[in-house]
């Protein structure tokens, strides 16, 4: 079993014990559906890879299902700017990443941790950077990786090479559900903490109602 498919367990078990609703609100999912979305990623991550040419292939679970939910996060997105700050962030992600994968050395004496884990959680820290909000940091942070993955497959190719690529296949699966719960968590407790600030750096004020002073907490 992959990282990523336990990641999904672990969020999946997570969502029946009730915790993380409030994270689940702000992203306009309720618990049913989120739980549908997991279960049809995991669930068909394991049909076989629909291949398009001898060397580009996808895989369902791991690539249409999260662009799917995407799409849904974005379609529910409050406005037009939060929509467009989603695609820029996920464009400076998937552009992050690449050169990250281009231009770091890849000897295998210098790499002690998958790079897979350490793309997903680069891609994950840059999307909530870029894409803030909840949604925006989710979406940022799945597309992002695709877009990666993509371009990095666009690169061999260009120089003769005819690497099989599978979008959303093997250890690109793991790096897509890294980098969309790292930006998720990141935005969830990071946001909380500037909330919380911002509430502590505001004074209450009293305001005379029905003949009595009133204390009224900012919110």
């Amino acid at each position: 079993m992959t990282i990523g498919m336990i990641i999904l367990i672990v969020v999946a078990i997570l969502i029946l014990l009730g915790v993380g609703q409030r994270v689940l609100d702000r992203m306009r999912l309720n618990d049913k559906l989120a739980l549908l979305f997991i279960a049809l990623i995991i669930g068909l991550g394991f049909v076989p890879d629909i291949r398009v040419t001898d060397v580009f292939a996808f895989n369902l679970g791991g690539a249409v299902v999260p662009l799917a939910l995407c799409i849904y996060l974005f379609v529910r997105a409050d406005t037009a700017w939060e929509r467009w700050r989603s695609i820029l962030a996920s464009l400076v992600t998937g552009a992050a990443i690449f050169a990250i994968g281009v231009f770091a050395p890849d000897e295998p004496e210098t790499i002690t941790v998958d790079p897979i884990i350490l793309y997903g959680l680069a891609a994950g820290l840059i999307a909530y950077i870029f894409g803030r909000s909840r949604r925006c940091a989710f979406i940022a942070g799945v597309i992002g990786m695709m877009l990666s993955d993509t371009a990095n497959a666009i690169y061999v190719w260009s120089k003769g090479v005819p690497q099989d690529f599978v979008l959303g296949g093997a250890g690109a699966f793991d790096g897509i559900v890294i980098a969309g719960i790292v930006a998720v968590l990141l935005a969830e407790l990071l946001g909380e903490i500037i909330e919380r600030m911002k509430r502590g750096t505001q004074r209450p004020t009293r305001e005379f109602r029905n003949g009595e002073f009133v204390k009224e907490e900012h919110r």
